[in-house]
């Protein structure tokens, strides 16, 4: 199971949109408090349209709540990563991987990250900005797992207008 862990989000808006893209791909969400909103925000709501009721997810008290429920294997997502993403093998299905976001002003804590440094990754970009935008870390990261499993149980095909839409 592919699993997508927020410490400590802040915006609304990335998590709405994350809760969506989460929806639309089987991935499990994870958010652990305090959380800088509340989960019946309108922004939330916005930016996750009507698909929030299809996320599977899941709120904890701090990092020590969520470590001692979920087992597997934790990647972090930091810039002080020093390989990219991509260097990672997540093709064994039946693991439990858990991708670890942290909050979009600091990220993941120093004295978590330091008990995980050989899983530390980082998603390259040029010296211009510090970080992207954490909704869109997540779906970068999220899909190139999914590319690597051959997106498993994801549709290849337009569900709605059909997949002759374009050459009819």
């Amino acid at each position: 199971m592919i699993n997508i862990v927020l410490y400590e989000p802040e915006i609304p808006q990335n998590t709405g949109n994350i809760m969506r893209t989460c929806a639309g791909t089987y991935a499990k969400l994870h958010l652990i408090k305090p959380l800088g909103f509340s989960l019946d925000e309108k922004q939330i709501k916005r930016s996750g349209v009507n698909y929030i009721e299809h996320c599977d997810y899941t709120v904890y008290e701090n990092w020590e709540d969520f470590k001692s429920k979920n087992t597997g294997d934790y990647y972090f997502l930091t810039r002080y990563g020093k390989r990219p993403h991509t260097d990672c093998d997540f093709r064994d299905t039946t693991r439990n991987i858990y991708l670890i976001f942290g909050k979009e002003s600091t990220g993941v804590p120093k004295e978590i990250l330091k008990n995980y440094l050989d899983k530390c990754f980082r998603i390259p970009t040029n010296a211009n900005i510090r970080a992207l935008n954490l909704s869109n870390c997540v779906a970068l990261v999220l899909y190139e797992v999914l590319r690597q499993q051959d997106y498993p149980n994801l549709l290849r095909t337009e569900p709605f207008k059909g997949e002759n839409y374009l050459s009819e």
